[in-house]
């Protein structure tokens, strides 16, 4: 295996509708699609399987992706339709969502230079393809690949609080590393704090749990420690992307580091690059990611 990341999930396109704004732009992206910009930014070989449908959404989303020059490998599906999500911009910059979805991918054929597997959002909620990529999940791993997911939870496509929470915990049970925001936490696990319901999901058995807590920065647990970081002060202009990028910075140390981070030190090193390059992403206008070269220094 060479040092590969494959991206399981959703290309779709956004309709972002901010606060006081009488029009919709319509934005290619999709998590996983933006996690696999992240990692062609930072020079990883990636390969994003995903699918989308023969219609004006999906004309877009391919021209998209091929002027991104990540490899893309659009699989067969059942379903002839493109994700489109409604996103909320807030004054803020934060965002809400509200989902058009068919996530059905017949096939998810893994390059095999691959060291990496990464999947989450819609693609791991959304059924049929969520069942399908949780086998994957578990097949990978079983062959010696590090697994990732990072949660990104929408309770637009499942509003059963008490479902969603057993697909990650399932998940969680399939992969090394999950990733989720303490949004993703306070919604799943209402009554506990974001350190317990971190503990909760390392619990089900994943190696490392990463938590992003916004402009207060990350932390992560392990079965034998508690790393926190602090983020990097910027003037924010939205937040979109800024989750992905962070995931994109993480999967890219595992690779290099031919799995995830052990030791407080080595964690909390990780921990802040992935802060540091997440605040670039906030600091631009939808999901940007930056390139190595613009990281030199950071």
């Amino acid at each position: 295996m060479g040092t590969r990341v494959t991206v399981v999930g959703e290309a779709l396109v956004d309709l972002l509708w901010r606060t006081g704004a009488r029009e919709l732009s319509a934005v290619p992206g999709g998590s996983p699609a933006n996690v696999a910009v992240g990692l062609h930014r930072l020079e990883r070989p990636v390969t994003l399987l995903t699918a989308w449908g023969d219609d004006p959404p999906g004309a877009l989303v391919n021209d998209h992706l091929v002027t991104t020059g990540v490899e893309v490998r659009r699989v067969p599906a059942d379903s002839a339709r493109t994700i489109v999500a409604l996103a909320y911009l807030g004054a803020d910059g934060a965002a809400t969502y509200d989902f058009l979805a068919d996530w059905a991918p017949l096939e998810l054929p893994v390059p095999e230079d691959t060291t990496v597997l990464h999947t989450g959002s819609l693609a791991v909620v959304i059924e049929p393809g969520a069942s399908r990529v949780l086998d994957l999940c578990r097949r990978e791993r079983a062959r010696g690949r590090t697994v990732a997911a990072d949660l990104n939870v929408r309770p637009a496509v499942q509003p059963d609080r008490d479902a969603y929470r057993e697909v990650c915990l399932r998940l969680a049970g399939a992969v090394d590393v999950v990733k989720a925001s303490d949004e993703d936490l306070a919604w799943l696990f209402p009554d506990r704090e974001p350190a317990v319901a971190a503990r909760a999901l390392l619990a089900a058995g994943p190696r490392l749990v990463v938590v992003t807590l916004g402009a207060e920065g990350a932390f992560a647990v392990t079965a034998e420690d508690e790393v926190r970081v602090a983020a990097p002060v910027v003037d924010v202009v939205d937040t979109v992307g800024a989750g992905d990028t962070f995931q994109a910075t993480l999967l890219d140390a595992i690779a290099e580091n031919g799995g995830p981070p052990a030791g407080r030190e080595a964690l909390a090193a990780v921990l802040a690059r992935c802060a540091e390059v997440a605040a670039v992403t906030c600091t631009r206008v939808g999901a940007d990611p930056p390139y190595r070269a613009e990281l030199t220094g950071m």
